[in-house]
This record gives C-alpha cells, structure tokens and sequence, in this order.
C-alpha cells in the first residue's frame, strides 16, 4: 500500500501522550493532526446517513466504482461484507476498501468523500484485526493499529478512535502508557459521539475500573450512549441499567445535569 509513510507517520501520532483530553469529556485542547494538516472529523454516525444519492442497481453502481467513484467502491464494499444485495464475501469487501485506501489516503479531511475513505481504513483494521479465514489475510494487530491510527489521527474519525482505544486498552500486557493513549482515544471519541466509547468510558468512570471513580460523570456517558445503541448492542443497555440501580439519588441527579450542559455546549459547537 503506498501510504505506508503516511501511516507510519500517523502511528507515531497516535502514540504520543500530547493529546489533552480530560477523562471528565471536556473538549480537548489539540486534536492529533498530520504534519502541516488539520484534521477535521465530522459527526459521530455519519456514515448513517450517506451523501444523497439515488439508489442504482448493482451494475451502475459497479460502473461508478470501477471508474473510480470512492463513495460507489465504499458502498460495494459494505454490500459485500454485509451481504446486502449480493453474496457475503470479505475478500471483495476487503479489496474495495483497499482500493479506497490506496488511492485516496492523502484526499483532505474536509474533501466530500473524507467519511467513506475514514471508514475504508476502520474496515480494513478490522479485516487485519480478525483476519479473513481461508485467505491469505492472517490476523495482523500492529497492521490493524496501523489503519485506524491514520484513520483517527489524519481523519479524526470517531470510530477509528475508538477501535485504537479498544486495541491499546485490551493489550494482555497493557503498559501503564498503552493505558494512557487508550483512555485519551477513548475520550475524544466519546466527545464526538460515537456511542460504544460513551458506554465504555461510563462504565470505567461509574465502576472506577483504573480511573478516579465519577458515577455521576460515568452515569452521564452512559445516557448518552444508551439514546445512541442499536436493538443489538445489549451489553450497553445493560450497564446503564446496572449503573442506574446502583447509582444515588445525588448521581441521577447530578447526570442530569451533566447531561444537559453536554447538549448545550454541543449545540452551540454545532
């Protein structure tokens, strides 16, 4: 992949403690940017809502993607890891997302189609993170850390930041610096909104597992993160509902409130 030097650039950036974000989710002071780039994310969930776009059948959208179009080749490639419309297949999801990715990796955080080139790297650290069985594609974490690294620091897209957190925060032999990065990566994502890392940097506040315990500041994210879970994320309706019934009336209350300079400060940054 020819943007391996500009990975290797953005791993070193997503390893560096300089990133300030308090673990309370104030803003942070300096987002990870690329050298001489400014990285600018757009909103947690984007990638919901796709640019406006007629739906065209498979056939049109196979023409837009082979002439180059990285939202038609984004789209391919989520229809065949999903199975949606076509046959399930990881290796043709796998080398859409790639050609995205080696073609567009220097395209400008603010260009159209920043988004889908974000999410083309998150998907392909997953691929590397799991591997794709029956293929050469082999379980490969430093090349997972590699593609959301560039996607959370160049990008700054919020679930790369959050898969980066999960990597450095799960690492069986964790050092206490692997926990730093992680809670930081944690925290910015959760500030743009990405739902998983609200629920997961709530239950480390609310239960202090390795951090100051807030329960009000830990039972704030989890509201957050429950309005944002789908039908199948139980886990994080379930630690709401743990963290609410062992919560005080004090917490509830002071949540509450949390809760509500959240909303005013992100209506206004909006």
């Amino acid at each position: 992949m020819r943007t391996s030097s500009r990975i290797a650039i953005a791993v070193v950036l997503g390893a560096m403690p300089a990133m300030a974000l308090a673990f309370d989710g104030s803003p942070a002071t300096q987002q990870p940017t690329m050298p001489g780039m400014t990285a600018q994310a757009g909103p947690a969930g984007a990638l919901k809502k796709p640019l406006a776009a007629p739906e065209a059948n498979l056939s049109a959208l196979q023409y837009a993607a082979d002439d180059g179009q990285p939202f038609a080749q984004w789209k391919l490639g989520r229809m065949y890891a999903d199975g949606k419309g076509v046959a399930r297949d990881d290796l043709r999801a796998f080398d859409w997302f790639s050609r995205i990715a080696n073609a567009h990796a220097e395209d400008s955080p603010s260009a159209p189609d920043a988004a889908f080139i974000a999410n083309a790297f998150v998907e392909l650290g997953r691929y590397y993170l799991n591997g794709i069985p029956n293929s050469k594609i082999t379980a490969d974490p430093n090349r997972a850390r590699e593609m959301f690294s560039y996607a959370a620091s160049y990008f700054g897209d919020a679930d790369a930041q959050y898969d980066l957190a999960m990597l450095y925060l799960k690492t069986p032999d964790a050092s206490r610096d692997d926990f730093t990065y992680g809670a930081r990566w944690l925290g910015l994502a959760a500030q743009k909104g990405q739902h998983q890392a609200q629920a997961t940097l709530g239950q480390m506040l609310f239960n202090g597992e390795r951090l100051p315990r807030q329960a009000a500041r830990g039972l704030m994210w989890l509201m957050l993160a429950r309005d944002g879970a789908g039908p199948d994320e139980t886990w994080i309706k379930e630690s709401y509902n743990a963290a609410v019934s062992r919560a005080t009336e004090d917490d509830r209350a002071r949540a509450l409130q949390m809760l509500e300079q959240w909303v005013r400060g992100n209506k206004r940054g909006n």
